[in-house]
């Protein structure tokens, strides 16, 4: 009795320890789209606790907006040349981010034409429990600023305050960036969703920004110039809100369920956990479009090159077709249904949304 008593213990000891890994292979990947929801006023939600079989109910969760994120290989976008090592590209409202994701780790490059100097981790792979890496100090953005927009961030009466009167221009400033980010798994458990139940780990991340201003002013009528350096920014108005130095506290919950996208929530925080402005979680219609589903609010076939939309719902819809680049091909609205003439497209993969007031459906299109 005594040795069954043991195996009993013994395993489920091992069933409620046992921890996920979740690896490259898990995170979004080219001709992805992730759908996400924003609570601007979370009550009742908080981050919980440290350590192992935590449970955080985050049901109560309500959708205020919605975000669309959208994954393309970055050959074909705006900025590809600038970016010869990323391998993934993230549309979000018309601005281009660029990673390159492995198997060690997802690497931010930069955003649109911004280059960091050095790419900077943005996930560390694979997550683990226990899991504490640190990344930098890294100068992710060292630029010069010049022109019209520069003299208007800092008019001629604030160059004279900064240089103690002996400029009355800002020709050039220079700008320096530093990162340092640690990461650390320190929880795992249950993570109850508005649309589910899903084994999780919690990721931990603090990000030090160490922001130094430099200016180059100048007398426009001697000539003579000087250097002002260490500029706070909160003396310069167009910087209102921002520090030199800013440290972001940020929770996510991370899974590696199949059936749903890996970033089941995440929220902003002080240091002592409250959270701040609102929390972004897995959008709650994400498993609510599905074709073939009883009670589909979108339908989708083809037949001889027509692509036929129907709504099963009335209702006014937007349909956007995008190439695997993230190139934007077609943009129509169209009420009920919608025929799409596909005989000219050229052979390969493409994304198809169809927004509606009841959510938002989304597939992959291949022409032969």
């Amino acid at each position: 009795m005594k040795i069954n008593i043991f195996i009993i213990f013994f395993f489920s000891n091992l069933i409620a320890f046992s921890q996920i890994v979740i690896e490259d292979s898990d995170f979004v990947g080219v001709g992805d789209v992730l759908y996400q929801s924003i609570d601007e006023n979370p009550s009742s939600i908080a981050v919980g606790n440290t350590g192992l079989n935590q449970v955080w109910d985050f049901s109560s969760l309500q959708q205020n907006s919605t975000r669309e994120l959208l994954f393309v290989s970055p050959i074909g976008t705006p900025y590809e040349v600038q970016y010869p090592n990323a391998n993934l590209c993230m549309i979000e409202n018309g601005f281009y981010s660029y990673y390159n994701k492995s198997i060690s780790g997802v690497y931010a490059h930069g955003v649109g034409d911004t280059v960091f100097n050095s790419p900077a981790l943005f996930y560390p792979l694979p997550l683990t429990y226990n899991l504490n890496v640190s990344d930098g100090p890294i100068v992710v953005i060292d630029t010069a600023l010049t022109g019209p927009l520069l003299s208007l961030a800092i008019p001629p009466a604030l160059v004279s305050s900064l240089s103690q009167g002996l400029a009355n221009r800002a020709d050039t400033a220079l700008i320096k960036i530093t990162n340092t980010t640690d990461f650390l798994i320190d929880a795992s458990g249950e993570v109850i969703m508005p649309v589910g139940s899903y084994d999780a780990l919690r990721l931990k991340s603090v990000k030090y920004i160490s922001s130094e201003l430099d200016v180059y002013c100048s007398d426009t009528i001697t000539g003579l110039g000087t250097w002002v350096t260490n500029v706070p920014f909160t003396s310069i108005p167009f910087l209102n809100g921002f520090s030199n130095n800013e440290t972001e506290y940020k929770y996510e919950w991370i899974t590696n369920d199949a059936s749903v996208d890996f970033l089941l929530a995440e929220m902003i925080v002080d240091s002592l956990d409250n959270i701040q402005n609102n929390v972004v979680f897995l959008n709650q219609n994400v498993n609510a479009v599905k074709e073939g589903d009883i009670d589909v609010d979108v339908s989708v076939f083809a037949q001889n090159k027509i692509l036929n939309i129907k709504l099963n719902k009335l209702s006014n819809a937007r349909l956007l077709i995008y190439n695997i680049s993230g190139s934007l091909i077609l943009d129509r609205d169209f009420t009920a249904s919608i025929q799409i003439d596909m005989s000219n497209y050229i052979s390969g993969n493409y994304l198809l949304n169809v927004n509606t007031k009841y959510g938002v459906f989304s597939k992959k299109l291949t022409i032969h």
